[in-house]
């Protein structure tokens, strides 16, 4: 049976020929897989995302009247399509595929692969920085001027993309098979110096291809959620003093392995090196070759067999990568050796909020370490980037070094020890404080144990994790009394009293 591909780029594109070559190799290379994929047989999307008032939920919305117009016929005789995305392309047809075929009682959805080239699922570093300073940059296709609409999805932490996330991790394998959809990410962590920007840092972030984490474009995300407990008496004291010191784990949730393929070479843009723009048309060429065999591998998988095979396959060639790619290396005559060590990293996205539904945007976060939970024994240089998302005030991402938070060997430029053996740590834990911490209404400090457990679940190569967490809103007792009588009273010098009971 013929194969229907359909292309959706990414944001801020204004012509089709972001696309490049890589409809034509695949459809040149098909046959070599067993599928015959003909050039009029594959459709290449083009939607709005470049003015304001666009956001990614409206494009979504276009993209399904899109479908039943342009392929409606295709719909009906039975065939179903598959979709390769490039970057913000990902989540539009997430967002998509969850508005109308996630939800009981949904058709069928006529997609049946959607494979995702460096996609932005859990949102991009740069996205904070502002249209006006990203349409000037390299990186974003030629000076257009972003869409804000857009721009607040791809911003790290952002409401819509926790909210889609989230409802992907609790889904599990559900939305998953021949059935349903078998989904993708094929992302590459190469920087292409010759869009690197002096002036913004993230353009050159290891753990990315230049716009897009590893960490931030895996679907194989977790969820924790943290509890703080109910206010109790401080033991030993005499003036009725509470406090709510712990902060237990509530759930801990894993998504779906969902295959990941981290390909040699590539970054994310680019005649030179971009994931889809640098493949070549003539078959064969070596370069691209592990990103085409790698796509057309995943419109070959029919059976949850075939998915969970190549999901390890992938595993391995990802491993093999990274390994490859770990120590980046520039010689040069007459200066010293420029060294970039590529470790392995992780993203954390932390959201505070307290038991009645309130953001809590006021708060410090600190990490601790070791079996006494102190913050000074977290290892040297584990920390790498942190973002409060601009919208969501109560949200915060973090961006680990999960190599050198974990340990790993020594890496070596032949026989010379670049850096030696780092030994990491065993064990993570949080402690927050939140404001106001005092009053009528306020939040009294926590914290959660370090242990191996949270370390594990929260700090994991290539990985997104979201941490919820709860905070318990303190009421004072005294904030409303019923008096007896009719004698008027001055209450301006109430004191809030113990806590309500709950």
């Amino acid at each position: 049976m013929d194969t229907f591909v359909v292309f959706v780029h990414g944001w801020s594109v204004t012509h089709t020929n972001t696309y490049g070559h890589l409809p034509a190799r695949l459809a040149n290379e098909g046959g070599q897989h067993g599928l015959t994929i003909k050039i009029q047989e594959i459709y290449l999307g083009r939607y709005i995302s470049f003015h304001d008032e666009v956001r990614v939920k409206d494009i979504a919305r276009a993209f399904e009247t899109a479908v039943a117009d342009q392929l409606g016929s295709l719909l009906n005789s039975g065939h179903r399509f598959v979709c390769i995305t490039h970057s913000t392309g990902g989540p539009v047809i997430r967002e998509w595929w969850r508005r109308y075929y996630q939800r009981s009682g949904a058709r069928a959805c006529p997609m049946s692969h959607l494979i995702m080239l460096a996609p932005a699922n859990y949102g991009s570093a740069l996205a904070v920085l502002g249209k006006g300073r990203l349409s000037r940059m390299k990186s974003w296709l030629k000076g257009v001027e972003p869409g804000q609409g857009v721009l607040d999805w791809l911003a790290l932490g952002s409401a819509p993309a926790w909210e889609l996330n989230k409802e992907w991790i609790e889904s599990k394998d559900k939305h998953i098979g021949p059935k349903g959809v078998f989904p993708f990410v094929i992302t590459g962590q190469t920087i292409d110096r010759a869009f690197y920007d002096n002036l913004n840092s993230y353009t050159g972030e290891l753990g990315s291809d230049g716009v897009v984490r590893v960490a931030a474009a895996n679907l194989r995300a977790n969820y924790l959620r943290l509890v703080q407990q109910a206010p109790v008496p401080v033991p030993g004291t005499k003036d009725r003093r509470f406090h709510a010191p712990e902060l237990k784990l509530d759930a801990n949730l894993a998504a779906t392995k969902t295959p990941l393929r981290i390909v040699a070479g590539k970054s994310h843009s680019g005649n030179a090196k971009g994931i889809m723009k640098s493949v070549r048309a003539a078959a064969g060429t070596k370069k691209d070759q592990p990103t085409v065999d790698a796509i057309l591998s995943c419109i070959k998988v029919k059976t949850k067999n075939d998915y969970r095979t190549v999901a390890t396959e992938f595993d391995a060639a990802s491993a093999q990568v990274q390994e490859n790619e770990r120590l980046e290396v520039e010689r040069r005559r007459l200066w010293s050796d420029t060294y970039f060590i590529h470790d392995r990293f992780s993203m954390v996205i932390f959201r505070v909020t307290d038991h009645e539904g309130y953001a809590v945007s006021d708060f410090d976060l600190i990490l601790t370490a070791g079996p006494k939970s102190s913050p000074d024994h977290l290892p040297k240089g584990f920390f790498a980037d942190r973002q409060l998302n601009p919208n969501n005030r109560n949200t915060v991402t973090y961006y680990f070094n999960h190599s050198v938070m974990t340990g790993c060997d020594a890496v070596k430029d032949k026989n010379e020890v670049v850096r030696p053996e780092l030994k990491g740590t065993t064990a993570l834990g949080f402690k927050i404080t939140a404001r106001p911490d005092a009053g009528f209404a306020h939040y009294m400090t926590c914290s959660i144990t370090g242990s191996a457990e949270i370390l594990k679940g929260v700090v994991a190569p290539n990985t997104t994790t979201m941490v919820d967490i709860v905070l318990r809103r303190v009421v004072g007792k005294e904030t409303f009394r019923l008096d007896q009588g009719i004698d008027a009273r001055d209450f301006k010098g109430t004191k809030p009293g113990a806590p309500l009971a709950e």
